[in-house]
């Protein structure tokens, strides 16, 4: 599998590294305790099974033309299907008009992931995986309800088969 992957400002990664520990803190399931190196906040907005060939020059051009992207985070819940704790992202027009140009892009390649697509994203920050929503409310106590702000600043992607991230703008990630 291959992403397309927004990375976070310096601010917004703080903050959403700091909602990580906090969570862990308190004994909650949280991203801070996977150690991987890859592991740090990012908005996924795209994955495919391969990268179809040119598609990544043609992915940085766009991206480094789109970014850095304002965004501001929203509420903490709880997706449905695998579960994640999550911190949605606000939708401006200029996020949703980079998520359709990206997949505008990919086109070609095989095995879109159908929860990336447009019309389906719920555009997130991931802070933990399979939670039960029974912890919902306390966790929301532990983010403090706050709703950070940032930007993207540059974009890269993971390559599921070794577990490796290239970047796909020049900004470095």
């Amino acid at each position: 599998m291959r992403t397309v992957e927004l990375v976070c400002s310096g601010g917004l990664d703080g903050a959403v590294r700091a909602a990580w520990d906090r969570l862990a803190q308190v004994g909650l399931p949280s991203l801070a305790r996977n150690t991987h190196p890859t592991n740090r906040p990012h908005l996924t907005v795209a994955a495919v099974d391969e990268f179809p060939p040119g598609v990544e020059p043609r992915l940085a051009d766009l991206l480094d033309a789109a970014l850095p992207l304002p965004v501001m985070l929203d509420r903490v819940v709880v997706l449905d299907g695998s579960a994640p704790l999550v911190w949605l992202v606000r939708p401006t027009p200029a996020l949703t008009a980079l998520h359709a140009a990206v997949w505008d892009v990919l086109a070609d390649a095989d095995g879109h992931r159908p929860w990336h697509a447009p019309g389906a994203w719920v555009p997130h920050l991931s802070l933990a995986l399979r939670f039960r929503d029974a912890d919902l409310r306390l966790a929301r106590a532990v983010t403090g309800g706050q709703r950070p702000t940032g930007s993207f600043v540059a974009a890269r992607s993971y390559d599921g088969t070794d577990r490796s991230v290239t970047a796909l703008t020049g900004q470095q990630c």
